[in-house]
């Protein structure tokens, strides 16, 4: 029987805020700064109200041009974000990020949706931008977690080579956690969402399949470029 997703109004989701609030009484019930807490809830809820207006007004557009400047703000941001908790200076080797985030991003997004879903047009925003979103998020995890590790291990005196094979395992505990996970102890939510809008459980499956190898090959790719980019710049941890 097919089966199709209730339209959310506004009323009913401020029920989910319900056990949010539970979170928040216990915090404060136990003398915790719950302020970053709560500004993260205020901040995601803005974010994700104002991007569905910016969205439905990108997918009546159907501008090629557009969506390409939307994917390169996504990689300027995503980069810059990657960088946050590094201990060198973010210009330093932000080049750095936006280049091995950007050849990663752009590899995996062909193949995905010229390759696997045939997409026509290639920009079409319904399906890219979601898409480039889920790869630009990985990269950046992933460019991030190798990024911190391979200083750290700088700091030790460690050399490259031992520095770089374990920044790179480092960034990729995440993702293979992820696949071991999958399907088990997690329904990712590509395959949740298809499956309450009624697609059958078979073909989300396959689309989650698609999902999984994206993330984790973007991730992997994303931070072994950085690593190799920012070689000859390691003496600048130690200047």
């Amino acid at each position: 029987m097919e089966q199709t997703i209730n339209t959310i109004s506004l009323q009913s989701l401020a029920y989910a805020f319900i056990p949010v609030a539970v979170v928040f009484l216990i915090m404060a019930k136990w003398s915790l700064n719950s302020q970053r807490a709560m500004i993260a809830i205020s901040r995601m809820l803005v974010q994700l109200l104002l991007v569905g207006y910016v969205l439905v007004y990108i997918f009546a557009s159907d501008s090629a041009w557009l969506v390409g400047f939307i994917l390169v703000v996504m990689v300027l941001f995503s980069s810059w974000i990657a960088l946050s908790n590094l201990p060198v200076s973010k210009t330093k080797v932000v080049k750095s990020a936006v280049l091995s985030i950007s050849i990663s991003a752009a590899f995996i997004i062909v193949v995905i949706t010229q390759g696997v879903l045939n997409l026509s047009p290639w920009y079409q925003p319904q399906t890219l931008l979601p898409l480039a979103g889920m790869i630009f998020a990985s990269c950046m995890n992933s460019v991030s977690l190798s990024g911190e590790r391979f200083y750290a291990e700088l700091s030790k005196n460690t050399g490259y080579p031992e520095a770089r094979n374990s920044a790179f395992q480092t960034s990729m505990i995440p993702n293979i956690n992820a696949l071991f996970a999958v399907g088990i102890v997690s329904l990712p939510g590509m395959m949740s969402g298809q499956i309450l809008s009624g697609v059958s459980p078979f073909i989300a499956a396959r689309y989650q399949i698609m999902v999984m190898c994206m993330i984790f090959a973007s991730a992997g790719i994303a931070s072994a470029l950085f690593l190799i980019l920012v070689k000859d710049k390691t003496f600048q941890l130690k200047s």
